[in-house]
């Protein structure tokens, strides 16, 4: 083993991490604060463009968030107005204006029913 003798000066540690790209890139739902880096409108166009009808978009009156987006077969299991209440409820205790921030939501339903034999 041959040892090599060390310069003194800088030095970089370099590290990458490679995945794929998401298609969409926002996954469930897609937080977008008043002042965030893109708003409603380019999302918009965007999952237009990538995802033609997988989402919606609820912009928000008041409160740090601008618009939340929802992916619409969420909503086959609840309510879109139950759904955007739980994650505003949660979203509002950590968001700024300039949040850009996505969400996975899982959702399992529990069904119980009763029948006459």
């Amino acid at each position: 083993m041959h040892a090599q003798k060390v310069e003194p000066g800088r030095k970089a540690l370099f590290s990458m991490k490679l995945s794929e790209f998401e298609i969409p890139p926002i996954q469930d739902v897609l937080l977008i604060g008043r002042r965030a880096p893109i708003g409603p409108e380019a999302v918009k166009r965007m999952i237009d463009l990538m995802c033609p009808g997988q989402y919606e978009i609820h912009l928000i009156e008041e409160g740090p968030l601008e618009a939340v987006v929802i992916r619409k077969s969420l909503s086959k299991m609840v309510s879109n107005e139950k759904l955007l209440e739980i994650v505003l409820n949660e979203a509002n205790k950590v968001a700024s204006e300039t949040t850009l921030l996505k969400a996975q939501v899982d959702i399992v339903l529990a069904i119980s029913l009763e029948v006459e034999l």
